[in-house]
């Protein structure tokens, strides 16, 4: 049997030093130095030297750990994954981490760490998961991580990280999520690979345009930018993509919403945009569709009221628009399991539409405000067609 490097044993021992078992936590109880630590919970030797370190207990729900992660780390010059419980760890990340070349996976979630990312982590160049979810960490998101050519996992929400989001160009990334940030700037069609399956960037402040972006991700299956000052159109490829939660509202969309065919999505939230025209269709087939809170006319499609009928669709809110009416036979019952929401229109809500306590009282909107949108309307569609085909030609050029 190998007997460890010496190199690592002393860094073990430092790493040790600097944590500690919070109560109810027994991890560290065998790490007796006086023996082999290639046998210690949680390390894992290849030959002499350390590969991997998991420390804390894995269990949900168990007791972490405490105190600050070692300079020495940087001294395991073979360690290809790093994992800490969440606890009550503190303290910046050591920038000795760039120095592991092997390093693959990194995942300290849901401890205090603070501090800005460590730059050098773009150094890693094997690095494929890195997770500093939930902690304290400011500053932005050093560019060089966006060009690591293995990154597969981005995981850096709940933090208080600021600036732009670097262009990430990875062929292999997979999963990137920000939610929770206070990150700005825009998004162009180069910022995000092909390869992405799931993106949630919501409670950021990002702004602009998307749609060039979104029409490049089409293996997306989970897309949330909810809560930003995203502008511009709604690409309607996007509801084609694999996607089982779409989740646009509380942003700053316009224009039409136009799926190019039946959408299978499972829940779509639209609310509180900008945007306009007729309700498709194509949205019928949906489960959970949020379109309240936004500047739609004319009536309820058809298709609507036979998938209410049969309990098809589960929720349906189109309040605080300007619709102006629904086909449903005043005798007809709206399955329990189906809620559907009409008021605030242009239109008397059938008497069974049961609504959230946040969308008010008043049943109707103001007929002066109907009758205004009405005749302002003319003028908005010929606007959003030209300014549609504008940028329909600019990408075409």
């Amino acid at each position: 049997m190998a007997i460890l490097d010496p190199i690592d044993f002393l860094a073990l021992q430092s790493i040790r030093k600097a944590l500690a078992d919070v109560p109810g936590s027994n991890f560290f109880k065998s790490w007796d130095f006086t023996s082999d630590p290639c046998n210690f919970p949680g390390v894992y030797c290849d030959s002499d030297k350390v590969i991997a370190l998991n420390l804390g207990d894995p269990r949900a729900g168990s007791p972490g750990l405490a105190g600050r992660i070692d300079l020495a780390i940087g001294k395991l010059s073979a360690l290809a994954e790093f994992t800490l419980v969440p606890g009550r760890v503190m303290g910046r990340i050591p920038e000795t981490v760039s120095q592991l070349t092997n390093l693959r996976f990194f995942a300290v979630s849901r401890n205090y760490l603070s501090g800005e990312i460590p730059a050098g982590l773009g150094q890693l160049r094997s690095l494929q998961t890195l997770d500093l979810s939930f902690n304290q960490l400011i500053g932005s998101i050093p560019r060089p991580l966006g060009l690591l050519p293995s990154l597969s996992n981005l995981i850096l929400c709940h933090n208080h990280l600021t600036g732009p989001l670097p262009s990430l160009i990875s062929q292999s990334l997979i999963r990137v999520d920000l939610t929770r940030n206070n990150l700005t700037g825009s998004l162009g069609p180069g910022s995000l690979p092909p390869s992405v399956q799931y993106l949630s960037l919501s409670w950021n402040k990002f702004t602009g345009p998307v749609d060039r972006l979104l029409r490049r991700l089409n293996r997306l299956n989970y897309l949330d930018l909810s809560l930003n000052g995203f502008t511009g159109l709604i690409p309607g490829e996007i509801f084609s993509f694999p996607i089982t939660s779409l989740q646009l509202q509380r942003n700053q969309f316009f224009g039409p919403v136009l799926p190019v065919e039946e959408v299978t999505i499972d829940t779509v939230d639209l609310s509180y945009n900008r945007l306009s025209g007729k309700i498709s269709p194509n949205l019928a087939t949906v489960h959970n569709l949020f379109l309240n809170n936004n500047r739609f006319i004319g009536p309820v499609p058809a298709s609507f009221v036979d998938r209410l009928m049969d309990a098809t669709i589960q929720t349906l809110y189109l309040q605080h628009n300007y619709l102006t009416g629904i086909e449903i036979h005043p005798t007809a019952e709206i399955p329990l399991s189906s809620s559907l929401c009409l008021q605030y229109n242009c239109m008397v809500p059938p008497a069974q539409s049961a609504c959230p306590l946040k969308a008010g009282n008043e049943k109707t909107r103001p007929t002066a405000q109907c009758n205004e949108w009405k005749g302002t309307h003319i003028l908005r569609t010929t606007f959003h067609h030209n300014f549609v085909a504008t940028m329909i030609k600019k990408e075409l050029e």
